[in-house]
């Protein structure tokens, strides 16, 4: 699952996209500016670092998320083939906004992060409106030389999204079922895709406070509150020297900010929520490690994330919360106390749940 990072020029886009995937900055130097970038960005998780604390596990694996850095957005660029080709290849949003203040680095007219969304999300919907008449061209086409029950879907469908999106509103607002998201999948509409705003804001000495508020501050707090979009705030200038510390240095800086920890934390983590993400995880002193799957996931298909013959094979599985696992205190006292339970493959299993599989394998 990946997450395409925009923004409109000078937001600190990228050198957030650096400091999340620890990109070597020397490696964009010469690189084309439009292009994309890929990188790996680790979910820093305190339920793995316990759970490998009590396994003394020799390897922990933590769960990733993968982020796109893209050139900066706009009308033009989405005319253009390779970045709207790009954006259509995320499967999620993170749109950086600029509140911070600064006269070093030029900004067009005020600070105001609600109309850069505005002006972004234009363009998104514009560009799926332009998308969606073309279709209803072809599909009306076809209807003309023989009607079929998929076509008269698929026209009723379109002629829903193109009033919406004539209405100004992005298709992640407009309520479909799960057949009507498959009916139009292959088109791959930017505005359907889940959006996460992040204000970049100025460094301060009640940075804690700050980002906490920044959200409401701003005027975030109603468009963060829609379908499938989310808020947060980071202060890209204090993210990039905790970057350059080691992890004590890092907690004291942050305690000095009245921070227990940093913006970049809650940002992956809201990024994985918005991907509609969960982790589960596997313990023991070999490896203990994070497992990604969707919200909602069978235990079966959870195998499957594992390997593939294990969700072939699978019986059951041993499972226990993370939490009630620390509490035991092993896996042997968690099953003595009955704590630890056998499920099975229609178990829908939970954010935080900790399992062994079972397999015939």
């Amino acid at each position: 699952m990946k997450s395409g990072i925009i923004g409109l020029p000078q937001v600190g886009k990228t050198s957030l996209f650096r400091i999340l995937t620890k990109a070597k900055t020397d490696s964009f130097g010469h690189a084309n500016p439009r292009e994309a970038h890929l990188g790996i960005a680790r979910v820093p998780d305190v339920r793995l670092d316990k759970l490998a604390a009590l396994a003394n596990a020799r390897k922990i694996v933590y769960a990733t998320v993968e982020y796109t850095d893209l050139a900066a957005i706009g009308e033009d660029a989405l005319k253009e083939t390779n970045f709207l080709q790009s954006l259509r290849n995320v499967d999620a949003i993170v749109h950086v906004l600029r509140a911070f203040e600064d006269d070093t680095i030029p900004h067009v007219g005020p600070i105001d992060p609600l109309r850069d969304i505005g002006n972004v999300e234009i363009d998104l919907i514009v560009s799926d409106l332009t998308q969606i008449e073309k279709r209803l061209e072809r599909v009306a086409k076809d209807m003309k030389k023989a009607k079929t029950p998929e076509t008269e879907r698929e026209h009723a469908l379109l002629l829903r999204c193109k009033a919406q999106t004539e209405a100004g509103k992005p298709l992640r607002e407009m309520e479909m079922t799960a057949e009507e998201k498959k009916l139009i999948r292959g088109f791959v509409f930017l505005s359907q895709k889940p959006i996460l705003y992040v204000l970049n804001i100025s460094e301060s000495s009640t940075l804690g406070a700050d980002l906490d508020a920044a959200v409401e501050k701003y005027g975030l707090t109603e468009v963060a509150s829609r379908p499938n979009s989310g808020a947060t705030a980071i202060c890209g200038k204090v993210e990039a020297e905790l970057a350059e510390m080691d992890d004590d240095e890092a907690a004291e800086f942050l305690e000095g900010y009245g921070l227990s920890e940093s913006g970049l934390v809650r940002l992956i983590r809201k990024s994985y929520e918005l991907l509609g993400l969960v982790s589960f995880f596997t313990f023991g002193e070999p490896e203990t490690r994070a497992w990604t799957i969707p919200v909602n996931c069978r235990a079966q298909e959870a195998a499957g994330a594992i390997h593939s013959d294990l969700e072939k094979h699978f019986i059951r599985a041993e499972t226990i919360h993370w939490d009630a696992l620390l509490a035991a205190g092993s896996e042997a006292a968690a099953r003595a106390q009955g704590t630890l339970r056998l499920e099975g493959k229609d178990y829908p299993v939970k954010d935080g749940d900790v399992l062994n599989i079972r397999h015939s394998g």
